[in-house]
Formats: structure tokens, C-alpha cells, sequence
């Protein structure tokens, strides 16, 4: 009996499978065991095409793989080099059980890629479970950049033979895994693009706008910009992605995972990503779901970037509630009969929303054609709990001839930039954003200023527990933007002047 490695996912991590193979005398036959997709259960045919057309004899015996753990489902294409080379090593003294092979197999022999292999290799690299691997040539580009694993590639069924039995296994020349883009130097290198597709200098006026803008993003905080249509809104939350914080090598390569699950190419570009479903999609394609295996959804796609809702009050009710827990413990997690799986979820929150159904209450210009009762049935479509996770809330001013634009993605993206460098030096790993309890009480110090300021705030508005800390970590990136390490008066009074009221 023959093993080798193999790997399936579940959820969006990955799960070794041991690929074991059994050569017996009796009937000739080929099946394939443990919860196979119909997908592994074809490569027979395409395992038996590769080595016929490759001068390899098919043995008249008892041919059995088993995929363990066999109560394990088990899908993809990239199982076919794995049982090839079990059915041709099994004469072999060779121990080949700490090997890694992936490759779908070409009625020619030809190994090709698979666009879901990075994704899986990545996971299992981020478990420690994989340190050496035979993989499609052609997907060298990719799965070089993930450190600390040995990759083999093989363009054809005759190389992986050769690799397995060959006792140097010198890795072959592959791309370099460097990458090379502007950085700045923090406790390690952030990565980041001088590239501005959508550009603030395209936003007239909305001073208070842009700026609650710098500060979402420069602190990763939740943001709702409510206004009448046209008014710049949407403009504003596609140009945020660009000025947000720079990444490192590990969120490049998340990000491209991402890319690589929701069937892109991944570009390894440190750009984070955005995502932006319509009010009409469905509540399993936002969250994730299925009824077999709970696939990821925009919630999870949207990991380490933006989640962009426009028109907020016309999502259901449902999405909204349901999206209350992302929001406030970065993760989401999707039960199902047959599996439950728990993805992460840190993502900056962006709404856009108008202030009544027509969109022209703020509007001195135009009269409103909401009766009170519209418009309340409207807001209430928000309730407290979800509005108490949002740190930032602004309502911006209509449009006139007069306004200009004042700044330019570049200038604001740079003073991003600079308020990183400025919260690593203090030792702090996480946006201000996202700062647990403990670390509010460690990085977010108030003068005593601040502090009588915040504490009749609370008295006054009756602030929750969350608001509280929401408040201070606002105010915490207020002023990290001028490099202040203590929190003062006008830090506290502007992130109170963010809260909905």
C-alpha cells in the first residue's frame, strides 16, 4: 500500500487528505472510496487516458484509492496526479507519505493548473501542514510567493514520476516571490498602491464628509454617510479604498485568496478589496451558504477591505440584524446540518442612505413628498442595536455652484500613511477601529479634559457601553491623524460630533 497527501477544503480552510492506494489480485477494476465529488471519481478516466497514451501499462488488477478521512467530502479536480502516481509508484520502495501532490491530469499526461489550488496551499501553509509539494509548473508564478514551502513543479505526468523517484530534489528555477511595491518601513514592511483610479479631487465641496472619510480610514471605523442623492456619496465610498492603510505580506496574500475563492485570478496587488451587493441579493450569497457545505460570502470576501452598501434601508431586515455580529466580533459564522464553519470578517463598514424615501427632505431646493409616517417607517428600518455599531455617522451637505475640490486622494492616502507609521511605533498591531477592551484601555489615554468632556457626553446622550468605546476609538484616530499620544479636548469633541443622534 502506497500514501500521499493530498488536500479538499472546508469552508474556506483546508483539510489534508491522505490518498491511499491498495493493487490487488481479482476482477480488474478501479474505484475510488471516502465521499468523492464527481469530479475525483472522472479522474479515473483521465488517470487511465494519461498513462496509456504515455506508454504506461494499466495493471489488470484490483485497483482501490481511499481518500481519508473518509467521512470527509472531498471535491476538485486536483486529486488526478495524486492517484496516478500512487498506481505507477506502487512497485516502488520509495516512501513518498510526506509529499504533497496536486495537478489535474490531460487525457495527454499534461499537468494543469487548477485556480483553487493557491487558496488551499495558502491554508495549509498557514496551519504548518505542508512543507514540500509537486505542483502544475504553470503555477509556480503563484504559489512561490507563499513562504516556507518547497514547490516541485511538473509540466507533465512523466516529470512528477520522475521527481518522486529521483533522490535530488532540487527545486527548480521559479519566479521570484518578492514584492515589489511602495512600502513603508513599520515593525515590518506595509506594501501599498500609488495608484488612484477613483480620485477625491472628483468630490466637490463635502469638507466634513472627506474628512470622516480620512478618518474611517485611517482607523478602519464604520461609517454611514446619509444625504440627498447626488450629492457625492457613492463617489466617496468607492475613493475610500484607496487611501486605506497599507498591507503587509500576509494580507497581500489573504487578499489574493480571496480573489482566488470567489473564482478571480489573484493579482497579489496590496489593494484591498470592496465589495458592494445590491439591496436584492439574497441573505445566504451576503453572509454565506449552501445546503451541503457553507460557501463564503460577501461578508467574508469582503475580509481586511470595504463592504459597501448603498441604499442601506432597502436591504431586509434580516440582512441588517443578521449583519449586527460581523460587525462586532470581525467573524461570521454560518451553521448548517451537515457542517458549521466560522470565517473571518474584519472589514470596514460603508453605507450610503437618503434621509427619507424620495431623497429630498434635506433639500432646500425641492420639496419633500414624504408624510411623517414614510419617513419614520424608513428610518426605523435601522434599529438602535445595528446604528450602535457604526462609528461614524455624517449627513452631508447638498451640492452648490460654489464648491471646489480641496484634496486629492494622494494627499489624503499620504496622511494614511504617515498615521500608521505613527500607531506602530507605539507598539499597537490593530486599527484603532478594531481595538478589543484591553487594548482601548492601553492605547486610547484621555487627558482629564477629555475625560469630564466624555463623561457628560455620557450623562447627556446616554451612551451604551459600545457607544462609549466607539467614541474613544474615534477619538483615538483623530488624534493619531495630528500625532498627538494623549487624547484631548478637541479629539473627544469632534468623534462625539460623528454619533447619531
Amino acid at each position: 500500500m502506497k500514501q500521499v497527501n493530498c488536500a479538499t477544503y472546508e469552508g474556506i480552510e483546508a483539510k489534508v487528505v491522505q490518498v491511499e492506494s491498495s493493487l490487488t489480485k481479482g476482477l480488474p477494476s478501479f474505484n475510488i472510496v471516502g465521499i468523492a465529488s464527481t469530479s475525483i471519481n472522472e479522474s479515473k478516466e483521465r488517470v487511465k487516458s494519461a498513462l496509456l497514451s504515455n506508454g504506461f501499462s494499466f495493471p489488470p488488477k484490483r485497483f482501490i484509492i481511499n481518500l481519508s478521512p473518509s467521512d470527509l467530502k472531498k471535491e476538485g479536480s486536483h486529486f488526478d496526479l495524486s492517484i496516478a502516481l500512487l498506481l505507477l509508484m506502487d512497485d516502488q520502495e520509495t516512501d513518498i507519505s510526506d509529499w504533497f501532490v496536486f495537478g489535474e491530469l490531460g487525457l495527454d499526461g499534461q499537468i494543469k493548473e487548477n485556480k483553487y489550488l493557491y487558496p488551499l496551499i495558502l491554508s495549509l501553509a498557514n496551519q504548518n501542514l505542508i512543507k514540500k509539494a509537486i505542483v502544475p509548473k504553470e503555477s509556480l508564478k503563484k504559489l512561490t510567493k507563499i513562504a516556507k514551502v518547497e514547490f516541485y513543479g511538473a509540466a507533465h505526468i512523466k516529470d512528477a514520476l520522475n521527481l518522486l523517484k529521483s533522490d535530488d530534489h532540487t527545486i527548480l528555477p521559479s519566479p521570484s516571490t518578492a514584492i515589489e511595491y511602495d512600502f513603508i518601513s513599520a515593525q515590518e514592511k506595509l506594501y501599498y498602491l500609488n495608484e488612484y483610479r477613483y480620485d477625491f479631487k472628483d468630490v466637490k465641496g463635502q469638507k466634513i464628509a472627506k474628512r470622516a472619510a480620512l478618518i474611517a480610514a485611517a482607523g478602519f471605523h464604520n461609517i454611514i454617510l446619509e444625504g440627498s442623492p447626488g450629492c457625492g456619496k457613492s463617489m466617496i465610498a468607492q475613493r475610500l479604498r484607496y487611501i486605506l492603510p497599507p498591507m503587509n505580506s500576509a494580507d497581500i496574500l489573504e487578499v489574493a485568496k480571496l480573489q482566488a475563492l470567489d473564482g478571480c485570478e489573484p493579482d497579489f496587488k496590496p489593494i484591498r478589496p470592496f465589495r458592494s451587493p445590491h439591496h436584492t441579493s439574497t441573505q445566504a450569497s451576503i453572509f454565506g451558504g449552501g445546503s451541503y457545505t457553507a460557501k463564503i460570502g460577501e461578508v467574508g470576501l469582503s475580509h481586511s477591505g470595504i463592504l459597501f452598501f448603498d441604499e442601506l434601508p432597502h436591504y431586509s431586515k434580516n440582512i441588517l440584524e443578521a449583519l449586527r455580529e460581523p460587525l462586532q466580533d470581525d467573524k461570521i459564522r454560518i451553521s448548517r446540518v451537515n457542517s458549521k464553519v466560522q470565517y473571518p470578517a474584519a472589514f470596514l463598514f460603508v453605507a450610503a442612505m437618503n434621509p427619507c424615501p424620495c431623497g429630498n427632505l434635506l433639500n432646500p431646493a425641492k420639496e419633500c413628498r414624504c408624510n411623517e409616517l414614510d419617513i419614520k417607517k424608513y428610518k426605523n428600518r435601522l434599529s438602535d442595536p445595528f446604528l450602535d455599531r457604526i462609528d461614524i455617522a455624517v449627513t452631508m451637505q447638498n451640492i452648490s455652484a460654489a464648491d471646489r475640490s480641496d484634496v486629492t486622494s494622494k494627499q489624503l492616502h499620504e496622511k494614511v500613511l504617515q498615521t500608521t507609521e505613527f500607531i506602530s511605533k507605539r507598539g499597537q498591531n490593530s486599527f484603532n477601529g478594531k481595538l478589543s477592551d484591553e487594548e482601548i484601555e492601553r492605547f486610547c489615554v484621555l487627558n482629564d479634559e477629555a475625560k469630564d468632556i466624555l463623561d457628560n457626553a455620557v450623562l447627556r446622550f446616554s451612551l451604551s457601553f459600545r457607544a462609549i468605546k466607539k467614541v474613544q476609538k474615534v477619538a483615538r484616530t483623530i488624534a493619531d491623524l495630528e500625532q498627538r499620544e494623549l487624547i484631548g479636548k478637541k479629539d473627544i469633541l469632534e468623534a462625539l460630533s460623528y454619533r447619531r443622534r
